[in-house]
């Protein structure tokens, strides 16, 4: 994972596992004009696929992993309902004001990667955001190339996974900016939004400075977390609701006690089917700067 990533930032992210990213409550976001950043490009938006209206053939992909297909996502809204800007202050957001009933999916890190899951979503389709620590990823930059070609994109969640409010203001700066660089220099589209490790340091001025000169221009949080067979929630009623975030993270048997990705990643479905969700993409819900 790189000799930046100290011992004890290996110890932290395999303790993720139980508790995912951090319990960061959600922000309301903020619009202040302050900086003259270039907004970063974006991917192509490209629709939901993989619920109920899918053909034949991808209701027996769902059977193949143990699945019933999940209800179809709707169309990506015309009018988005975040609405990033150019310069000033990046929002902080942990779900998307809708009414569609539907949730999105995001998995952090990449530190397991396990061809199956490449397998699997190719086959369910199932919309996906990535947020990707370069030294952990650095090892097999290939490996998420084939998620991305599916349409899922990839953005920034800094370069060692440090903990944000224990690092300097130029520690913070390096850490997104060189990842930032970096997923461009691989991927070859700038990321569009940040999430800080374990949520952590979310809500700060000193965060979203370096979040504004870096490029990504907003910071996304989360509702739940997948755990390995079932998720965390923040609501009291632990139930999902429209436009929530949920975090997943790359992970395989070793952190997941014998569990593989696509066995955790298969829970997570179930957990969302068995509430009537759909998946959609977070990117189809956001209007990137004009």
């Amino acid at each position: 994972m790189g000799k930046r990533y100290g011992a004890f930032a290996l110890t932290v992210l395999v303790a993720v596992t139980a508790t995912g990213c951090g319990g960061a409550t959600p922000a309301a976001p903020a619009r202040n004009a302050a900086s003259g950043q270039a907004a970063p490009a974006a991917l192509p938006s490209q629709s939901p696929s993989g619920g109920a209206d899918a053909a034949p053939a991808d209701a027996a992909a769902w059977s193949k992993w143990g699945l019933e297909p999940l209800a179809a996502a709707p169309a990506a809204p015309a009018d988005k309902p975040i609405k990033l800007t150019k310069t000033g202050t990046v929002p902080v957001f942990s779900d998307v004001p809708t009414k569609d009933k539907v949730v999105f999916v995001t998995i952090d890190d990449g530190a397991e990667k396990d061809p199956k899951f490449v397998e699997m979503l190719t086959e369910l389709k199932v919309p996906i955001s990535m947020f990707l620590t370069r030294d952990i990823v650095k090892n097999d930059y290939g490996y998420f190339k084939p998620l991305q070609a599916l349409g899922n994109h990839i953005q920034n969640h800094t370069v060692t996974h440090a903990i944000m409010s224990k690092s300097s203001p130029e520690k913070q700066h390096a850490e997104i900016c060189d990842d930032q660089s970096a997923l461009t220099q691989q991927y070859g589209t700038a990321p569009m939004l940040f999430r800080p490790p374990y949520g952590d340091g979310a809500n700060t001025p000193t965060l979203n400075t370096s979040v504004q000169q870096c490029g990504p221009r907003a910071i996304v949080l989360w509702r739940e977390s997948m755990q390995i067979h079932d998720m965390q929630y923040q609501a009291a009623d632990k139930k999902l609701k429209p436009g929530d975030i949920i975090l997943a993270h790359f992970r395989g048997p070793k952190d997941l006690k014998g569990e593989t990705m696509t066995e955790m990643f298969a829970e997570l479905l179930r957990r969302i089917h068995e509430q009537g969700f759909a998946v959609a993409r977070l990117e189809d819900y956001v209007q990137p700067p004009a």
